[in-house]
């Protein structure tokens, strides 16, 4: 299957691999992309650590399997979200990352965690630019489709910059077509086939501009 991509920045060679930080909230298959490029080579990076915000997620495995480091930074109790990211970002930064990915992370991150990454905070998000912010965005993009005729949706990879929702720097975006017969289930199948393939492409781009 193919889908039209778009992707910005121009390539220079790296003097080493990059470093990458990834933090998660979920099942890691994105994660898990990751690891699996910068083991083939097809990536020019190393997974540093893995990062979760709680001790359930399914990616903490899918990392202890590949060999990374994992650590688990859950929010504690009453503590302020402030707080939280100054403590998070100090973990991150023991890593010494060259990017740090968002990979299924599942909070969002004040200017206390993202002025310590200028420009080096990168999002995965299952929507188009400027279409269905936020969570549930494959299920929204079919409704819209059911109700409004819409034969198209996406994934974006961009630089978080600010405290907004999924908004950003584009680094790459990708069209996933809707089809009248979907069901839910097809169309997140379709929609994670093609954020697997964009992320690597995005982080190749960006790793090799740094």
């Amino acid at each position: 299957m193919k889908w039209g991509r778009k992707l910005a920045g121009t390539e220079k060679s790296a003097s080493r691999p990059g470093r990458l930080v990834v933090l998660v909230s979920g099942a890691g298959t994105n994660m898990q992309a990751i690891a699996e490029a910068c083991a083939t080579g097809a990536l020019a990076a190393t997974v540093s650590a893995v990062i979760a915000d709680r001790p359930t997620a399914g990616a903490l495995q899918k990392a202890t399997d590949a060999g990374i480091t994992t650590l688990v930074v859950e929010r504690g109790p009453g503590e302020e979200r402030p707080a939280y990211d100054r403590r998070l970002a100090d973990v991150v930064d023991q890593f010494q990352p060259d990017f740090v990915v968002l990979a299924g992370w599942m909070k969002l991150l004040s200017m206390n965690f993202l002025k310590r990454f200028p420009n080096r905070v990168v999002n995965l998000h299952p929507a188009l630019p400027g279409q269905f912010p936020g969570t549930h965005s494959i299920e929204r993009a079919l409704q819209a489709a059911q109700r409004l005729g819409l034969n198209r949706t996406g994934v974006m990879v961009h630089f978080v910059a600010d405290e907004g929702v999924d908004n950003g720097p584009i680094i790459a975006t990708v069209e996933v077509p809707i089809h009248p017969a979907d069901s839910l289930e097809s169309l997140t199948e379709r929609v994670h086939e093609a954020e697997h393939v964009l992320l690597v492409e995005a982080l190749a781009t960006v790793l090799a501009t740094r």
